[in-house]
């Protein structure tokens, strides 16, 4: 197999690893201190991605200099969801959470549509053109950009749940909720704060996804959504190591995955067969591979 190639679609592996990696923690937050699951979560990527590009059409300012602002404002849809959805329901069963996440789901599909309409968007970054060589392949800069971007944010999360009072009380929260209660920390407000900060990241993955040249669409939040839910699943619930590595090893999966069996196919038929098709079948079944071998996933421990 041509070495580049193989490099080049490690590089592409790279990149959906991150954006899987900053959904997944987020999920993660606020599964692990709410206990509930969210499956709009893919809709605050979307959410995400259609704000970077209205705000940039708005200004024209360099779309990096608008991520933080994109952070803010889902942090805020963040907090008005957590409070006017998910907190009047908490304690009435996990069926009531999940058909909420579901309309929230129609929703915020509709309101896109109706805001921006039903069309393909998509933002060109002022370094799509730009390359760093890297032996015998070149790494795109907004590549690099987002992978450097998705380490520290990775480092800054770390010490924010080791060194903050906030943090501590999220972990505490997570560990046994009465508990933290009982000792003045006050979990509704660490509800609220992890549902922002889980939809902060949501918002890095859906700003990043827009710069890099990715087409918006109303509809596009599903399939990460899906995917976010498998490297939390892979990794196991509740671990945050755990979505870091499953999130790196799905997007390396289906990325080399499809190239190396559509090299190896033509080799022996002498026909090039696209095999790119099969990125979310490869992705469900290292799912279930990893199911059948360790059912608490890689990083999850027996009882959880």
């Amino acid at each position: 197999m041509d070495a580049s190639l193989l490099a080049q679609v490690t590089v592409w592996g790279l990149y959906a690893g991150c954006i899987y990696i900053l959904l997944a923690i987020g999920l993660n937050l606020i599964f692990g201190v709410m206990k509930v699951v969210n499956f709009a979560h893919g809709e605050f990527l979307m959410l995400a991605a259609y704000i970077t590009y209205w705000v940039y059409e708005s200004t024209k300012l360099n779309p990096y200099y608008l991520v933080p602002v994109t952070m803010i404002i889902l942090a805020l849809v963040g907090i008005f969801i957590e409070r006017l959805c998910f907190r009047p329901i908490r304690g009435t069963g996990k069926l009531n959470e999940i058909f909420l996440s579901l309309g929230l789901i129609y929703v915020f599909q509709n309101l896109a549509a109706f805001f921006w309409g039903t069309g393909t968007k998509t933002l060109h970054s002022p370094y799509a053109e730009v390359a760093i060589p890297i032996g015998s392949t070149n790494l795109p800069l907004d590549y690099a950009i987002i992978i450097a971007l998705t380490i520290l944010l990775l480092i800054i999360f770390y010490l924010f749940l080791r060194k903050t009072d906030l943090g501590r009380a999220m972990r505490a929260t997570s560990q046994n909720r009465e508990a933290a209660e009982l000792m003045g920390i006050n979990v509704g407000r660490v509800d609220m704060m992890s549902f922002a900060i889980g939809s902060a990241l949501a918002a890095v993955a859906g700003a990043m996804w827009m710069i890099s040249g990715q087409i918006a669409t109303p509809f596009m939040g599903s399939m990460p959504a899906i995917k976010a839910f498998a490297v939390v699943i892979i990794g196991g619930l509740g671990s945050i190591p755990g979505a870091v590595f499953a999130g790196l090893l799905l997007g390396l999966a289906e990325n080399v995955g499809p190239t190396l069996l559509q090299e190896f196919i033509s080799s022996l038929t002498g026909q090039e067969i696209s095999f790119n098709a099969w990125k979310d079948l490869i992705a469900f079944a290292l799912l279930i591979i990893v199911l059948f071998i360790k059912p608490t996933g890689l990083f999850g421990e027996k009882g959880e």
